[in-house]
């Protein structure tokens, strides 16, 4: 954190503007050299930038910004230039020739922001799922989370831990006997209220299946269709279809948006009994880890013979000698087109109604593990009869809720986390 870091902020170039910035104690000395002198702060000004040998590299908007105030809570230097690969190439080894001065790492400017308390880990997570956003469901999602909203609701909800926790302390400090009865009449019923709202959360559809999409399994034994259907669903020729059986070998995936839903196509090997070859074996065998992990499977086998909760499709409806299904959910040609647009709207309406509602913010696998923690732990203080244990219980819950914000966390953690992103940001 002594160190002051540079990096491109913007697009890779060339470009018509290439910005970069620059962070920390050193920041000023860099706006000094390169432009002559400190420009008002936090108004643009145009300049000539100048290498160490007084060499005009471009001429830029500058903007300087004096910490705490700033993105990373230190000062800031941003120069807005002319996006060409030699004019950004020339601006940075400038920088690197300056004391105290080297090339930022990826998520290394966020990483500062947490550290010096301009966002919590909630937020820093928030952001790094907006980078990789490519669907508006996901970006509302991520924006929802970086803005705070998860944030403040932790917080309130630390509040009222706090002022229950006080109540507590008071039984314990003033009471002889140690009585759990002398607690307020509306304790119990305090934390069960607060256990029921992160219930609520706990409920919600997982961050993961935003970020990685609605995950839709094709089954069913060879020749029925699959790799044909899968190619019609992510319009495109990923997979090999030939009238060949075991063609298909391994689990092929793509990511499809319908609607602005994303979803995860997985086309299998076929599924049957006899086999003989290692190889489709063990095809086989990825087929049916791939349906474990599957939110839907489309079966293409016979009737009433797919795993719990698939859909039936009678695929194929072009090709005679096919044999029918009775009640499938979906009769469709990949070939032809036929009933496609049916099917792809029901998965559309399926996969909406799994995912969390469009700009509100949802839990990923660490912070549903922490407030997992959080229920259980206050269940258990609604449930003591030792005012000790209550406590200790309470104040294992505000110890999870310090983590959900990144007020407690470890190193590791945090090198995973801000390892996502881009350098530059």
């Amino acid at each position: 954190m002594t160190d002051t870091i540079f990096a491109l902020s913007s697009g890779a170039p060339p470009a018509a503007i290439a910005v970069v910035r620059v962070s920390g104690p050193q920041a000023g000395d860099a706006m000094r050299s390169l432009a002559g002198h400190l420009p008002e702060p936090r108004r643009a000004s145009a300049l000539d930038l100048l290498d160490g040998e007084g060499e005009v590299v471009d001429r830029a908007l500058v903007l300087w910004l004096p910490g705490p105030g700033t993105a990373t809570g230190e000062d800031v230097a941003e120069f807005h230039l002319h996006g060409g690969r030699a004019v950004i190439a020339a601006l940075e080894a400038t920088l690197e020739t300056m004391p105290g001065m080297r090339r930022a790492e990826p998520g290394e400017f966020t990483r500062r922001a947490f550290a010096n308390g301009r966002i919590d880990l909630a937020e820093a997570e928030g952001l790094a799922d907006l980078l990789t956003a490519e669907t508006e469901l996901q970006r509302r999602g991520a924006m929802a989370m970086a803005g705070g909203t998860f944030s403040h609701q932790v917080d309130a909800w630390r509040e009222r831990l706090l002022s229950a926790s006080a109540s507590l302390e008071a039984v314990l400090d003033f009471s002889d006997e140690d009585d759990v009865t002398l607690l307020p009449v509306n304790f119990a019923q305090g934390l069960d209220l607060l256990r029921g709202d992160i219930a609520s959360w706990l409920a919600r559809p997982r961050a993961e299946i935003l970020r990685e999409g609605y995950r839709v399994v094709i089954a069913g034994p060879p020749n029925a269709g699959k790799s044909t259907l899968f190619n019609e669903l992510v319009e495109s020729d990923a997979a090999i279809a030939t009238p060949i059986p075991g063609t298909t070998r391994d689990v092929l995936t793509r990511p499809v948006a319908l609607e602005g839903i994303p979803f995860l196509f997985a086309d299998t090997a076929g599924l049957h009994d006899s086999v003989s070859d290692e190889v489709e074996a063990i095809g086989i065998e990825r087929a049916l880890e791939a349906l474990d992990r599957a939110d839907l499977v489309l079966w293409l086998g016979p009737e009433g013979q797919g795993p719990q909760g698939a859909w039936d499709i009678a695929s194929q409806i072009d090709r005679p000698g096919v044999v029918p299904k009775h009640h499938p959910r979906h009769r469709v040609s990949a070939v032809t087109g036929e009933g496609m647009d049916h099917l792809r709207a029901d998965l559309v309406t399926a996969a909406r109604a799994a995912m969390p509602k469009p700009g509100e913010a949802a839990l990923n696998e660490r912070q549903h593990q922490l407030l997992t923690r959080a229920a259980h732990v206050l269940g258990d203080a609604r449930h003591e009869s030792d005012p000790l244990l209550i406590a200790e219980n309470l104040r294992i819950a505000r110890t999870v809720f310090d983590a959900l914000l990144g007020r407690t966390t470890t190193e590791d953690m945090l090198d995973a986390l801000f390892g996502r992103f881009c350098i530059g940001k």
